[in-house]
């Protein structure tokens, strides 16, 4: 992905909400496919760890790289506790399509 590409979803998740919350329990089974099943339909999401779970910068970083190694997933960025995630949707593109023309 370029850097105008990771821009442009950046900009595309600015108004989103986060549909995921990450708690005390971690990355479990149940929160990956809670992404899965979110980011099918939208292609791009929001998660967010939540408070309780005290991780800094770095350990959120881990979790993101878990996540994007166990779930296919891509990295778009992390703002604060905040992650932002993209995965193509080949059966209905959404956001894909707009991001094919940006190189």
């Amino acid at each position: 992905m370029t850097s105008k590409q990771r821009a442009f979803l950046k900009k595309e998740a600015h108004n989103l909400e986060p549909i995921v919350r990450i708690g005390k329990d971690g990355l479990t089974d149940n929160v990956i496919q809670s992404i899965l099943d979110g980011i099918k339909s939208r292609e791009l999401i929001k998660i967010k760890v939540l408070q309780n779970l005290e991780a800094d910068k770095e350990e959120i970083r881990e979790i993101a790289e878990e996540l994007c190694g166990k779930a296919g997933i891509e990295l778009v960025g992390i703002i604060g506790k905040i992650m932002i995630v993209y995965k193509e949707n080949d059966e209905k593109p959404v956001v894909s399509n707009l991001l094919k023309s940006i190189k």
